[in-house]
């Protein structure tokens, strides 16, 4: 079991209310649904971080290295893909 703290959070009435409503609906408590709503927005931001910094990387790694797929042969080998085909990913060119 993971070690928890107490953390204190404001939320404006009309806010509350809502989250008590949806607690209500669920027949959760309000803590749960806003521990819920907390740690799936965490956990997606998270992602959108990592994806955001592996963007950065083939940035840089173009800039450095010119190496790269046209978005015509990134579209065929994706297409292969969604239609169950098993494809190599294109070869980078300068």
């Amino acid at each position: 079991m993971s070690e928890t703290s107490t953390t204190s959070l404001k939320l404006g009435k009309e806010l509350k209310t809502r989250v008590q409503r949806l607690a209500a609906a669920r027949r959760r408590t309000p803590h749960w649904v806003m521990r819920e709503a907390v740690e799936q927005y965490v956990g997606r931001e998270e992602m959108r971080e990592r994806l955001r910094q592996d963007a950065l990387a083939a940035w840089s790694h173009f800039q450095t290295t010119g190496l790269h797929a046209t978005a015509e042969e990134a579209d065929s080998w994706l297409a292969k893909l969604e239609a169950g085909e098993d494809s190599e990913a294109p070869e980078c060119h300068v």
